[in-house]
């Protein structure tokens, strides 16, 4: 596997990870979450499936929504 996809899938699951902890953490729902930035459910469902990875701008504002930085949201540093 080359390094630049071990970054890949570590990053990927990182950040679904610290997602669903972040949105349950908030007490809210996948359909909460989707309307609150402005996606379908099943678009943010896959995100934290980690089927799908969210543009820039939307990781952006899901950072601001969990009032995060976005290397605390994919993983590459520290917990929020």
């Amino acid at each position: 596997m080359s390094s630049e996809r071990k970054w890949d899938v570590e990053y990927r699951y990182k950040f679904c990870k610290n997602l669903k902890e972040l949105r349950e953490l908030s007490g809210l729902t996948l359909k909460q979450v989707a309307s609150k930035i402005g996606i379908k459910y099943q678009s943010y469902q896959a995100y934290e499936q980690g089927f799908s990875v969210p543009s820039f701008d939307h990781l952006m504002i899901i950072a601001d929504l969990f009032d995060v930085e976005l290397d605390e949201l994919v993983g590459r540093k520290g917990k929020y």
